[in-house]
């Protein structure tokens, strides 16, 4: 049960980073998270651990947790590794068959709608989605993993590009494009559509505390 609470946690405060509920910077009250998350406190502090081993927020001895701010050099080299080790795993990436590549159109077809209806965290959560499908294929799962955490640690980055009616309508038409390229096994279309995909690096956003949970007194 405990790992249960734990988990939904770690998903919950993952939805507002996304959502931009929790932003970079942001000192993190545990008493105010566990009210907003509808739990107890000890769920919520294993949680932030979790968060923390993943580089998702950072923790100073008597001061508390707060979500990871990164600098715009930290960004850039995130950009870099993102951009070096998915050019690897695309690389390994088999021809894909009927079923997945449906999948990945039905993908498509809910993020457009997301787009279309401005909801980023909707958009962001299947966006993951659509690509680790695609990444997991080649089974080099411990790049892919690493991956996934450069992810997990840019997001609230990335997504503020999505609030851009236009960046959204490019990113799904590059993903069907994307699609198109794994259809016919062209891999270097489809490193090339990534780079493009990946054009725009994360930037550094502004920090606008909101009132749901106040920094420390």
């Amino acid at each position: 049960m405990a790992g249960t609470s734990v988990g939904r946690a770690v998903d919950q405060i993952r939805r507002m980073l996304r959502s931009q509920e929790l932003l970079p910077g942001q000192p993190l009250r545990q008493e105010a998270l566990a009210e907003r998350l509808g739990v107890s406190r000890v769920p919520v502090r294993e949680a932030l651990k979790s968060l923390e081993a993943e580089g998702v927020v950072r923790h100073r001895p008597n001061v508390g947790y707060a979500v990871t701010r990164l600098s715009a050099d930290e960004l850039q080299q995130s950009h870099l590794m993102r951009a070096a080790l998915e050019s690897t795993v695309l690389r390994r990436v088999p021809q894909l068959g009927d079923s997945q590549l449906v999948a990945l159109t039905e993908l498509n077809r809910s993020i457009e709608t997301a787009a279309e209806a401005a909801d980023v965290l909707r958009m962001t959560e299947l966006d993951h989605d659509f690509h680790f499908v695609i990444f997991r294929t080649s089974r080099l799962d411990l790049i892919v993993d690493e991956i996934e955490r450069i992810w997990t640690m840019t997001e609230p980055y990335r997504s503020a590009h999505l609030y851009d009616q236009e960046t959204r309508r490019r990113l799904v038409r590059e993903q069907r494009m994307l699609i198109d390229a794994l259809r016919k096994g062209e891999t270097a279309t489809a490193i090339s559509i990534m780079d493009s995909h990946r054009s725009r690096p994360a930037s550094p956003i502004p920090v606008t505390f909101g009132p749901a949970l106040p920094s420390p007194r």
